[in-house]
């Protein structure tokens, strides 16, 4: 008679901060399961690997907040083991060791290899492409390039991710190619700075070639591009994106602020004259293009003129999507030896400001909408409703469009044609186009 079973471990990865950390758990999980690991995303397990933002205040915080609670469920006996991976470990690795030194291991960005090794596994360097998604199944991230060589002031990111490192045209259109073989329709293109996609491995910016090469791989009907750099954006995209109807109009194109002081202060390279004529270009080229962007307010030495002009400009520029961030203090950042000298209710109330500003355009915007057709991918259900998005929303950030699932049946990873009649804020409402 067997009186005792060997307990199988399972593998509980725990993402937190952006979508960048998505990709990095997926890749993880990924080699865990050709290693014949049992492996979860954010489920159970008796091992916990969590995968930390160290990005900004707020973001830390949530990083080590979690860190506690799985410390914790360590001491009650509820997990057995704990690693911490990713960019909160990576900046900061002596003082959480020193801190919470009851987790099992920390690892920085770049140490999945030991990682592995940590959890009873072998990386497999032949495994380009292969991850486990955790997004639906019908988008998927694809993460273009690692690290950044902007001296951004206020960005910790360099520290924590490294220099650029673009990753070869053959090996993303392979990975493309393995998603789409799951099912992924829509792929968005992420990195820390797509503008500087190439340069170190091809000597010239090379995204339009990239985009290029993967609206021919079959399966995929959408490719959406986030974080491009305004200072050196290759025009070229531009072309492509007019050109090829998988390359959605839509780009996410971070500015931060326009006042030409504080430009100047956060180190980004440009002017307000010189970012508005690029969005006019923008404009100009692709003339149905939702432009994305996010803003911070309460940048050190932000006078009350300088928001103003933010404000103003922000009335203008009638952006389709938007968000605003209060400025965040970090260390070993050029901006930290500046002083933090806009007071934090001030920062609440110029944010608040602004995304209010951006609510009524939203609104405006969304009123033209209604009685348009405008063609949706089915994202997922909802209580009493599917939700759907246009090629002018990313997932998580963006703007939704909202179909009764009492009166329409319709199928997750679909694409429809919806009808909009209502229009909100922020989401819109419809009911599929009769053919």
């Amino acid at each position: 008679m067997r009186t005792k079973t060997l307990k199988k471990n399972k593998i509980n990865v725990v993402t937190l901060g952006c979508s960048k950390n998505v990709y990095d758990s997926e890749v993880l999980m990924g080699q865990l399961k050709a290693n014949n690991k049992e492996v979860v995303h954010e489920g159970e397990g008796n091992i916990v690997v969590i995968n930390t933002c160290g990005f900004i205040a707020n973001a830390k915080e949530e990083s080590v907040n979690t860190i506690l609670d799985f410390v914790q469920k360590k001491e009650e006996g509820v997990v057995d083991k704990v690693f911490v991976t990713g960019c909160l470990s990576e900046r900061y690795k002596p003082d959480l060791q020193k801190e919470i030194p009851n987790v099992d291991e920390y690892f920085g960005t770049t140490e999945l290899p030991n990682l592995l090794k940590a959890l009873g596994a072998d990386y497999k360097h032949e495994l380009i492409g292969e991850r486990l998604t955790t997004t639906p199944k019908n988008y998927a991230y694809l993460k273009i390039a690692e690290g950044c060589d902007r001296p951004c002031s206020f960005c910790a990111i360099p520290l924590m991710r490294g220099k650029h490192k673009s990753t070869p045209i053959e090996n993303l259109v392979i990975e493309a190619e393995k998603l789409a073989a799951k099912g992924v329709k829509e792929l968005i293109l992420i990195a820390q700075d797509l503008t500087y996609y190439g340069l170190d491995i091809y000597k010239k910016r090379n995204l339009a070639e990239l985009l290029k090469e993967l609206v021919k791989v079959d399966g995929i009907d959408w490719i959406r591009l986030h974080y491009a750099f305004p200072t050196g954006f290759p025009m070229d995209v531009l072309e492509v994106m007019r050109n090829e109807p998988k390359v959605c109009n839509y780009l996410d194109i971070p500015l931060q602020h326009i006042s030409d002081s504080i430009l100047k202060s956060m180190r980004r390279g440009t002017t307000q004259v010189k970012t508005t004529k690029l969005l006019q270009e923008f404009r100009a080229a692709v003339p149905e293009m939702a432009i994305r962007t996010t803003l911070i307010v309460g940048y050190p030495g932000e006078t009350e003129e300088d928001y103003q002009t933010l404000k103003a400009w922000v009335e203008e520029m009638r952006f389709e999507r938007l968000g605003c961030f209060t400025y965040s203090h970090e260390e070993n950042t050029h901006a930290f030896s500046l002083v933090d000298d806009v007071p934090e209710e001030v920062k609440q109330q110029r944010a608040s400001e602004i995304m209010e500003i951006q609510s009524q355009i939203s609104w405006e915007l969304n009123q033209e909408k209604i009685g348009q057709t405008l063609r949706c991918i089915i994202d997922r259900k909802e209580g009493q409703h599917f939700i759907g998005r246009t090629e002018f929303d990313s997932p998580d950030v963006d703007n939704e469009v909202l179909i009764d699932a009492s009166k329409h049946y319709l199928k997750v990873g679909d694409f429809v044609n919806i009808k909009i009649t209502e229009a909100a804020d922020f989401d819109l409402y419809g009911d599929p186009a009769i053919a």
